[in-house]
């Protein structure tokens, strides 16, 4: 492969947002990687392309840039898109620290993220939020929404019901996890850092069960006033549908396709799925459906779910 150049961009910022490092190249399809200094942690991100149209990916629950959002990354229109993945705090390369869950970690990862962004010079940008990232990425839509241009989840939720819990403790054991499941976070936290990890994890989402509601961030999200496109895989065993009815319900204006063969990791399983909600960034967010085998709901209809344990 041909050596590539990129050169790292230095911006002035606030005292507690400092570079440590500069920014060096991955590989050939000009990937640079680099750590910011952000709320007092070294934050480690990824970035590639040069387009207006800026992109930060937010991945899952002990995710992080290299796990959850290679294909995107790799794949997306350099010349569209300038898009940035970010390993949150405690997860992947952004440790030390280890990964701890208080009880605002989703809002201590929101605040992160936006911060991240703005220290590596983005005053605007679109997110793209999977999992345990959509939740931050909501959190953050609704606390900045002066910075967020539009926003994208999957696989996220706004509360955490009795039903819920059960599915989470059904594979809290990661012993019993298949040896292809545990490898991908075996190989960034080792075999005792992962279980150990995901076990804490576990208590940490626990925590939002006893609060009113189950709530994570339902009372943020009429405060949302970005263009949100929600995705939802039909056989997605982690998320049942009503999570997604909620927020459809909840965030005004936003729209929702299912997905009747999608899991949970749509965007790894389903790339070009993925290319197809990149294009729905572009301004305008115009409704178009060039198949892809997805049903389209408007926000501003009123979508009935029955579901056992659902408080939205």
């Amino acid at each position: 492969m041909a050596s590539c150049l990129l050169r790292a961009r230095f911006f002035t910022c606030r005292t507690d947002v400092r570079r440590v490092t500069t920014a060096t190249q991955l590989h050939c399809s000009s990937v640079a990687s680099g750590r910011q200094r952000v709320n007092g942690v070294d934050l480690y991100y990824e970035q590639t392309g040069r387009g207006k149209h800026a992109v930060l990916l937010l991945p899952g629950a002990l995710g992080c840039t290299r796990t959850d959002f290679g294909p995107q990354l790799k794949s997306l229109n350099k010349e569209r898109y300038t898009v940035v993945g970010w390993d949150p705090r405690g997860y992947g390369q952004s440790r030390p620290p280890d990964r701890d869950f208080p009880p605002d970690f989703f809002e201590r990862d929101a605040k992160d993220a936006v911060d991240l962004m703005k220290a590596l010079g983005f005053g605007k940008f679109s997110l793209l939020g999977w999992s345990d990232g959509g939740i931050t990425a909501m959190i953050a839509a609704a606390r900045h929404p002066h910075a967020i241009s539009k926003m994208v989840v999957w696989g996220a939720n706004a509360f955490v019901s009795q039903p819920d819990l059960k599915l989470y403790n059904a594979v809290r054991d990661v012993s019993k996890w298949s040896a292809k499941m545990r490898k991908p976070m075996e190989d960034v936290y080792g075999a005792e850092g992962f279980a150990k990890t995901w076990e804490a994890w576990g208590d940490g989402i626990a925590q939002y069960a006893e609060r009113p509601e189950g709530s994570i961030c339902l009372e943020l999200l009429p405060l949302i006033s970005c263009p949100t496109f929600i995705i939802h895989g039909e056989k997605d065993p982690m998320v049942p549908s009503i999570h997604p009815q909620c927020l459809l319900k909840h965030i005004k204006g936003s729209r929702l396709h299912l997905m009747p063969e999608g899991k949970h990791n749509i965007h790894l399983r389903s790339i070009s799925s993925v290319r197809y909600v990149l294009w729905l960034l572009l301004p305008p967010l115009t409704v178009h459906v060039p198949g892809a085998g997805l049903r389209h709901y408007h926000g501003t209809r009123e979508r009935g779910v029955k579901s056992g344990g659902g408080t939205c």
